[in-house]
């Protein structure tokens, strides 16, 4: 495919990561308009570049005409949560919505991955409109805590390097870092009434 072809098929793409990161951005502010905890701490998005593409579809093989159809993530949101048991809510608000219909579900979080990978991850079919009419484009919806973002984006990075296999020695250390990632969560959660009121407190004392 050449630059042009690639222009009209990322298009419908970069159209809604917009869209959504406005509208999942929103959720937030109606929460603090509230005065109310929000469970998402916030939210990024991206369209999958043309190199990553091209690489998954090779060891996907999945052929050109059906990437639209079979490869997920070429349109990606995360959501940030502070603590894991917000992820469940923030979940159902998104299969609640009616402007895309959910119609897929995976949950890296109670059954981890093999490399500790945790997340729970939404596909959703959302409706873009286009100057050719409404298309439908698949977008996988990513929710996680923080110390998840940080752990899968170290690991991200390292996967680049390493082509997908890791030294043994950095596939060792990355589980414990993963588990040390978890346990953080636990803890936080322990502490999770005292670390609000703390950030309530800290936000009127900013806003005086």
């Amino acid at each position: 495919m050449n630059y042009k072809d690639w222009k009209l098929l990322l298009g419908p793409y970069h159209q809604a990561v917009e869209e959504l990161k406005v509208k999942l951005k929103g959720i937030r502010t109606e929460y603090e308009r509230e005065n109310v905890h929000s469970p998402i701490e916030f939210v990024t998005g991206r369209v999958k570049p043309i190199p990553s593409i091209l690489d998954k579809a090779k060891r996907k093989n999945i052929p050109f005409d059906k990437l639209e159809e079979e490869m997920q993530d070429i349109a990606g949101l995360r959501m940030m949560c502070q603590f894991t048991d917000e992820i469940p809510s923030v979940v159902e608000m998104l299969r609640k919505r009616k402007d895309f219909e959910v119609v897929e579900e995976r949950d890296y979080i109670s059954h981890k991955k093999e490399s500790g990978y945790r997340s729970y991850h939404v596909v959703a079919k959302y409706p873009v409109q286009t100057a050719k009419g409404e298309k439908k484009i698949l977008v996988e919806i990513q929710i996680r805590t923080l110390a998840m973002n940080f752990w899968a984006t170290i690991e991200h990075s390292l996967n680049y390097k390493y082509g997908g296999i890791f030294p043994e020695d950095i596939q060792l250390r990355l589980l414990r870092a993963a588990e040390a990632a978890y346990r953080l969560d636990e803890e936080m959660s322990l502490i999770r009434g005292e670390i609000q009121e703390a950030q309530v407190i800290f936000s009127r004392k900013d806003s005086d």
